[in-house]
C-alpha cells in the first residue's frame, strides 16, 4: 500500500509566504531547483521525486526583484508541467494572488477575457486544481475546468480591524465592492457607507470620487477593496471621506499591488493607517511607516490540508468565501 505525500513547491515570486505555509503544515518546502537562461528563459529541476504525490506549487502573481507578473505567471507554469511530467498523482496550483484577475470581462469591444486565459494556461500545463485568494470577481472560478477553492482574508483582516476602534463605519470604495464591504460591516457589527465614483472612459487607472452615501461625519472610516494598486482610488475616497467629517480613515485590502505612484500617494495621503496581506511580496522599497502587512499562511495552509485530507475547505469560512 502506498502512503499519501504532500510536497509543498515555491516560486521565486513569494517565497517568505511558501516558508510560512510549511511551517503551519509542519512540513519543508521542496527545493524547486528554478534557474534561468542567458536568454531570459525559465527553467526548473525538482530536487526530489513527485511520483505519486500530491504536489503543492504556491507563486505569488507579481512583479518581484526586477521581475514582472508574466515572469510569475510563466515560472509558474513551467513549475506545473514539470510536475505533471515527473508524474505527481495531483497538482495544485496556490496563487495567492491571481494574475490578471481584473481582466474578466469585456468591458468595452474587442478586449480579450485575460483571467479565463490564464486558467486555460494552468489547465494545459497539467494542474489538477486552483487556489487562491479573493479573487477580483468569483466568476473566475468557473473559468477552470476544474476544482477552485476561493479563499478569503477577511478572518485575519476582520481580527485586525476589530481592535482598531470603536464606532466603526466600513466604507465601500465604488459600488462594485459594496457586497464585500457589506459582509465585513456584519463581522465587524459595524455601519456601511458607500463612495460614489465615476471612472474617466478609455483611461485605465484613472477614476474620481464623486459623492459619500452614508453617515461618516465623526466616525471612524475603514475602506475596504480587494487589491491597491496604483492608489489613487483610495485616496480619493480617503480624502472625500476626510471632506464629509470623518474622525479617522483607514484602508484594508488583501493585495497590495503598489505600482507606480501609489506608494508616494499612501504616504502623503489622509490615511492614518494602510493594512494589506502578504499575498503580494512586500520589498523594503514600497514599505512605509504606515503600512501594516498581515499573514494569510495560515489560512492558505488550512486550505492544503483540507485539500490534502480530502475534508472541506468552505467549511474553514463558515461558507463566508462562497459569497
Amino acid at each position: 500500500m502506498t502512503t499519501k505525500r504532500l510536497h509543498l513547491f515555491s516560486g521565486r515570486h513569494n517565497v517568505e509566504l511558501t516558508e510560512l505555509i510549511g511551517q503551519h503544515l509542519d512540513t519543508h518546502v521542496t527545493d524547486a531547483g528554478i534557474g534561468q537562461f542567458a536568454n531570459g528563459e525559465f527553467h526548473c529541476k525538482f530536487g526530489e521525486s513527485v511520483r505519486g504525490a500530491d504536489v503543492f506549487i504556491v507563486q505569488s502573481h507579481g512583479e518581484f526583484d526586477g521581475r514582472s507578473v508574466n515572469d510569475a505567471i510563466m515560472e509558474h507554469l513551467i513549475m506545473v508541467d514539470a510536475a505533471r511530467r515527473a508524474s505527481a498523482k495531483r497538482i495544485t496550483a496556490v496563487m495567492p494572488s491571481y494574475g490578471y484577475a481584473r481582466q474578466d470581462r469585456k468591458a468595452e469591444g474587442r478586449e480579450p477575457i485575460t483571467a479565463r486565459l490564464v486558467a486555460d494556461l494552468f489547465k494545459a500545463a497539467g494542474a489538477s486544481r486552483l487556489v487562491s485568494v479573493d479573487l477580483h470577481s468569483g466568476q473566475i472560478q468557473g473559468f477552470f475546468n476544474g476544482p477552485v477553492d476561493h479563499l478569503t482574508a477577511m478572518p485575519v483582516l476582520v481580527d485586525r480591524l476589530s481592535r482598531l476602534a470603536d464606532d466603526l463605519v466600513v466604507v465601500s470604495p465604488d459600488a462594485g465592492r459594496v457586497k464585500v464591504a457589506e459582509r465585513y460591516s456584519q463581522q465587524l457589527h459595524a455601519d456601511l457607507a458607500i463612495v460614489h465614483k465615476r471612472r474617466v472612459n478609455g483611461v485605465k487607472n484613472v477614476a474620481e470620487a464623486k459623492d459619500v452615501v452614508g453617515e461618516v461625519e465623526g466616525r471612524n472610516c475603514v475602506l475596504i477593496d480587494d487589491m491597491i494598486d496604483t492608489a489613487g482610488t483610495i485616496c480619493q475616497a480617503a480624502e472625500l471621506l476626510t471632506e464629509r467629517g470623518a474622525a479617522t480613515v483607514t484602508a484594508a485590502a488583501t493585495h497590495g499591488v503598489f505600482s507606480g505612484p501609489a506608494v508616494d500617494r499612501l504616504k502623503n495621503s489622509v490615511l492614518e493607517r494602510v493594512i494589506v496581506t502578504d499575498t503580494l511580496p512586500m520589498p523594503s522599497e514600497k514599505r512605509f511607516d504606515s503600512l501594516e502587512v498581515l499573514s494569510v499562511a495560515a489560512v492558505i495552509a488550512d486550505a492544503i490540508r483540507a485539500v490534502f485530507e480530502e475534508s472541506s475547505v468552505s467549511q474553514i469560512f463558515d461558507g463566508q468565501n462562497q459569497q
